[in-house]
């Protein structure tokens, strides 16, 4: 039995120097101190001696078992420490800054708008970029032969014997976000006050500012006493606070079968402060949008009657907005995917 005490004491001091992880001191343990291991079986033997021999061999095997617990238990934490060094913590380390994402200019410069419109009692209002032909043009006073019908301007959808379909089955991808306002004055009683963005789209040659696809802000307010007095005034407020510095907008007349009068609107050249550039072709100004008093037409295609309620109507290119805040030069790199314009915002 003292043999077989030294060959167990030697066994486990050479198992010891092959362990490589946790799992294998646990196996080692397992093998020689549990219940049914080697030394453990060599203690049960103990009670077949006599009371003498029991007593020594037992102090000896006691004395075995503790050291061989204890030099198990060392070698075993020195081995997980160094199997974990990647997992250690230094608290006296800087701190790495964690990688996050990045808002889309489009995006960030959307939610400033809304805002800003929010803030002078715009409700937000959204609609379907799949629309049909009587929301997009009838319904918005164009007449049937107006050149945005046509295909070089308009995505129409495939439809089976789409001739014979009646105005409001022919789709098309909106061309302007104008729809919606049809849709909100055909489920709501005025006054109103809505602004809409979303996404247009057109069919047309993509280069540096222009793309199939682009985003568009519009505007609607309708009340008993507006007039283009009101609109200039809440435009003049918003580019203030869009851009954060005094601006001066003007109109020029110009054409739109959904407002009458309808204008251009030109706001001064955040660049120069209006003293002439090249942003602005040394004119001092920018076109901005186009906008009008709503045409009666159009408000009782919509279900308001044009002798109660009167009102405005606007429609910003709003990407043409966001390259002008930000000195961007091709629309392009708003859809291009590429994070290296995209973490500048």
């Amino acid at each position: 039995m003292e043999k077989e005490l030294k060959e167990i004491s030697q066994d486990i001091r050479k198992e010891i120097a092959l362990c490589k992880d946790i799992d294998d001191f646990w196996l080692l343990h397992k093998k020689y101190l549990s219940k049914e291991g080697r030394l453990s079986i060599l203690f049960q033997s103990l009670k077949k001696l006599s009371t003498d021999k029991r007593a020594s061999l037992g102090s000896e095997a006691n004395r075995i078992k503790k050291e061989l617990t204890d030099l198990i238990k060392t070698k075993e934490i020195k081995v997980d420490q160094s199997s974990n060094l990647d997992d250690y913590f230094d608290p006296t380390l800087p701190g790495k800054k964690p990688a996050i994402g990045h808002i889309h200019p489009l995006t960030k410069s959307i939610n400033r708008a809304k805002m800003i419109f929010e803030g002078m009692g715009f409700s937000t209002i959204e609609g379907p970029e799949l629309e049909d032909e009587w929301h997009n043009f009838d319904a918005l006073n164009f007449p049937k032969d107006h050149p945005a019908r046509e295909m070089q301007d308009t995505l129409f959808i495939k439809q089976k014997n789409r001739e014979k379909l009646l105005e409001k089955e022919r789709l098309v991808m909106r061309t302007h976000t104008s729809p919606v306002q049809i849709r909100y004055m055909l489920t709501h009683k005025p006054p109103f006050r809505i602004i809409v963005p979303g996404r247009v789209f057109r069919n047309e040659a993509t280069d540096a500012s222009h793309e199939v696809n682009f985003y568009q802000i519009e505007g609607l307010m309708i009340d008993k006493d507006i007039s283009v007095a009101n609109f200039k005034a809440i435009m003049e407020n918003f580019w203030q606070s869009f851009y954060g510095k005094k601006v001066k907008i003007r109109l020029r007349p110009s054409f739109f079968p959904f407002t009458e009068p309808s204008f251009e609107v030109d706001m001064s050249c955040t660049s120069c402060k209006g003293r002439g550039c090249s942003v602005c072709s040394k004119t001092g100004w920018l076109e901005v949008m186009g906008a009008g008093m709503v045409h009666p037409n159009v408000l009782k295609n919509s279900g308001v009657d044009p002798k109660k309620w009167q009102g405005f109507a606007f429609g910003m290119g709003w990407d043409r907005i966001v390259m002008m805040k930000y000195s961007i030069d091709d629309v392009r790199l708003f859809y291009g995917g590429d994070l290296r314009f995209l973490k500048q915002f």
